[in-house]
Order: structure tokens, then C-alpha cells, then sequence
């Protein structure tokens, strides 16, 4: 059978029957719990014994009463009891002022009577939503503390975020890798955290207290890479007025780290691929050979291979620096790193809106954790209310809203979307323009078996 999730509980308090038949018959036809209360007490009483996640409420409850007093203070209450549970108030004209007070406040919205199905549908599956994406937000929080601590433990992870399994796939390996002194080669994308991993190589090795040493070699004008890796005489090139050290020197008993090591040119690959076999050189414009005891650890985001099939990449170098290979996935590949990553990136003490993190969630992320830390950085700068909001991140609209699937996907169109995601619900679900529990009901209904 079908695994079953859970229906959306929605929680109405208003003391006319009709009112919340009405709403319950409307939600039922979207796949959304009601249960009803007469009165502010029953609604109370309710909150505190059953599983809820939106309260639908009305202002005035007594006869002939309209100030809208009532409905102030049972939001109160349930404020005070439950603080990020959404609430949207039931409203007439003659108490509208009220309401506006109560969003003021922190209620969620309000809708006025008589309501129109559409827009109070559209209200209430937002804020279902948003507040699922909190959920998540807390239940990633709970997951990055237990696997950072669990790792924490044991290694010293350069407070790198843990949170989703593909990456605490790699700190791991990383972790354990660590302790040999054969060379590691880091693919991934740029900007998806190949030099944190460098880092944790060097931290958790036996010569962890030695020197780290980072060269970017796509950064270097081919003619000048030699003389930064292995150092240069004076005269040995124009301009080089005095001898000077290399990175491997600067390196000796620590950590050398060669970025983009795609670029190096075929006499840097030829001179480093002699330093791997026996840890000695010359510097440029020299005889006389140096003798290093270097840790390489080197990174890529190019496809070597296909480089190696061109002729621009030297074979034997490459199984040299690929005794140990580390993939790192983009940020979309690990879902879950992107709203810690973005909490430790934000600089203030304005949090997440929900409606953000599902913003952040949404966001594909081609620049990956480099992109993201530039978003949030940016929003932390420029945000002007008490939470950070999607208008803040700079992403683009496609990002920052979600419009509802126009009808109901087919069983064929669900399987088609998860097996593009390779079964990752949280993207099929965005990629179908749904919250993940719509996307887990839809399987259900189709007998399709969740991953």
C-alpha cells in the first residue's frame, strides 16, 4: 500500500455552524482537513489537544456584538500559546480596521465576508505552505546540529555547514582521507566549496600543523604558473630581479592546494608530475634541486578527461593527482545545505521569512554556495523590515513566486517530473509548482511510491 501522509488541518472558530460547513465542504475538495469550533474557548481547548497548522477565525462571536473585541482577543491568545502558527481572520467591513491592527500584529491575513473561494484558496494554500517550508526550515536546523556534531566529534570540519547528505557524504570521505598523504583531486562545479574541503583535508591531517598553501591556477598567466609553483632565480624570467620562493617551498611539510589545476600549462604539468613521484625540483632558471615533503591536494571544476582525449591534459598527471577523487555537488544537488548556508551567511539579526527560505529553496543556484553568500549578504545589507523577505534576495521572480499548477498533474506527468529530479521530492514537488505534502497526497492518490 501507498505510504499515507497527512492531510493540512485547518481549525475554524466561529460560533455560525453555516460558515464553517461552508469551509469545510471548499477544503475538502483540495485535499485540506477542517475542524470547528463554536467558540474561542472550544477553539483554544482544540489547539492545545490537536495537531493544527492554520486557524481560520472570526472576530465576533456573542449576539449583536460587532466591535470585533472578541476576535482581538483570541488572536491574542492564540499568539501567545502558539507564535508561528498562521492565522487568518474572518472579517466584515465594520471591524476591517481591526483586522488591519491584527496583521499589524502577526496575524497571517484576512479575508473578508463573504469570501470569494478562489482568493481565500489561494490564501490558505500559501500560508500552508509557507508554513511547511518553516517546518523544514527547523527539522534542517535539527539535522545540520546532529550531523555536524556526529562529525564534529570526531574531526575538525573548519565550520563547514553538514546538513544535507550529499555533502556529509564528501566531509566524510574527506575526514577519513585525511589521514593518508596521497594526493587528492576535488571536482565540482565553482563556487560549491571545493577549497572548504581543502581545508578539512589539511585540518585533519597528520600535518595539520603545517602550512597551508592555496594557488589558483587559473588565475596566473601560463608564463608565470612555473615560477609561482616552484620558485624562480633572479634573471630566470624578465622582470625577475631577485630569486624568489615557490609554493611548493612555502609548502614544505604542510599543504599545497592547486585550484582550477585544468589550466596548468603542459611544462607546469610535466614539473609537477616529477614533484608527485619524488618530491623534488628546481627552481626556474636553476640546477640545483630542492627537496619538498608536500601534501597536494588539487581541484577542478573542468572535465579532465575530455581534456586528456584532446591532448591538453597529461594522462600520467592526471591518475597521479586522482588517487583519491572527492565529487562535490552543486548546491541544487544538496537541497538540504541551502537555507543553514544561508542563515550563516546572513550578517545582522533579521531571520528567514518563510516565504524567503521557500524563495531560497526554489532558486536553482548556478553560481551555487558562492551565489548564495553574495544573496545574503546583500539582503542582510539592504533588508528594512524585522525579517528578511523574498522582495530582499535580489533573485529572480521566478524564484521569488510560485504560481499554482493550472490543473491536476497525471499519474504520467508525476513520473515524469520524479525521474527527472532523480527522486528528490523537494524537486520534483518545486519543478511541478507544488509544496512537497501536495506532491506526497498526489502519489498517494495515483499509487505511486514515494522514494
Amino acid at each position: 500500500m501507498p505510504t499515507q501522509h497527512p492531510m493540512p488541518t485547518i481549525l475554524v472558530i466561529d460560533d455560525n455552524s453555516s460558515v464553517a460547513t461552508a469551509l469545510e465542504f471548499l477544503f475538502s475538495l483540495h485535499d485540506i482537513a477542517t475542524i470547528h469550533a463554536a467558540s474561542p474557548e472550544a477553539g483554544l481547548t482544540l489547539l492545545d489537544r490537536e495537531p493544527v497548522d492554520l486557524v481560520i477565525q472570526d472576530m465576533n462571536f456573542s449576539a449583536d456584538t460587532t466591535s470585533g473585541d472578541e476576535g482581538q482577543a483570541l488572536f491574542t491568545a492564540i499568539r501567545e500559546r502558539h507564535p508561528d502558527l498562521p492565522v487568518v481572520l474572518l472579517t466584515a467591513w465594520t471591524h476591517l480596521e481591526s483586522a488591519v491592527d491584527l496583521i499589524k500584529a502577526g496575524a497571517a491575513d484576512y479575508v473578508a465576508k463573504p469570501w470569494q473561494d478562489a482568493k481565500l484558496l489561494a490564501t490558505v494554500n500559501n500560508l500552508l505552505e509557507l508554513a511547511e517550508t518553516r517546518r523544514e526550515l527547523d527539522q534542517r536546523r535539527v539535522g545540520e546540529r546532529r550531523r555536524s556534531s556526529e562529525l564534529a566529534r570526531r574531526y575538525d570540519l573548519r565550520g563547514a555547514v553538514v546538513a544535507d547528505p550529499a555533502s556529509e557524504r564528501v566531509i566524510a570521505l574527506a575526514c577519513q582521507v585525511a589521514r593518508s598523504d596521497l594526493p587528492v583531486l576535488i571536482t565540482g562545479p565553482n563556487g560549491s566549496g571545493k577549497e572548504k574541503i581543502a581545508e578539512i583535508i589539511q585540518a585533519n591531517s597528520p600535518v595539520r600543523d603545517g602550512p597551508f598553501v592555496t594557488v589558483n591556477c587559473g588565475a596566473l598567466p601560463a608564463e608565470l604558473i612555473e615560477a609561482e609553483l616552484f620558485g624562480a632565480e633572479a634573471g630566470a624570467y624578465t622582470g625577475a630581479n631577485k630569486a624568489r620562493e615557490g609554493k611548493f617551498e612555502a609548502a614544505d611539510g604542510g599543504t599545497l592546494f592547486l585550484d582550477e589545476i585544468g589550466n596548468l600549462p603542459p611544462a607546469g604539468q610535466m614539473k609537477l608530475l616529477r614533484v608527485l613521484e619524488t618530491g623534488r625540483f628546481a627552481r626556474l632558471g636553476s640546477n640545483r634541486e630542492r627537496q619538498v615533503r608536500v601534501r597536494v591536494v588539487s581541484a577542478t571544476n573542468a572535465d579532465l578527461p575530455a581534456m586528456i582525449r584532446d591532448g591538453a591534459f597529461r594522462e600520467d598527471l592526471y591518475y597521479r593527482l586522482n588517487t583519491i577523487e572527492l565529487a562535490m555537488p552543486p548546491l541544487a544537488e544538496r537541497p538540504g545545505d541551502i537555507l543553514p548556508l544561508a542563515e550563516r551567511f546572513l550578517s545582522g539579526d533579521r531571520p528567514l521569512s518563510a516565504a524567503a527560505a521557500a524563495a531560497l529553496q526554489r532558486h536553482p543556484w548556478p553560481g551555487n554556495v558562492r551565489e548564495l553568500r553574495n544573496v545574503m549578504q546583500r539582503a542582510g545589507l539592504l533588508a528594512t523590515g524585522k525579517w528578511i523577505e523574498p522582495g530582499d534576495l535580489g533573485l529572480p521572480r521566478a524564484a521569488a513566486t510560485r504560481t499554482p499548477p493550472a490543473q491536476e498533474p497525471e499519474r504520467e506527468t508525476l513520473e515524469a517530473a520524479l525521474a527527472r529530479a532523480g527522486g528528490v521530492i523537494a524537486q520534483a514537488a518545486a519543478e511541478l509548482g507544488m509544496s512537497r505534502q501536495a506532491l506526497y497526497r498526489r502519489l498517494d492518490r495515483h499509487g505511486i511510491k514515494a522514494p
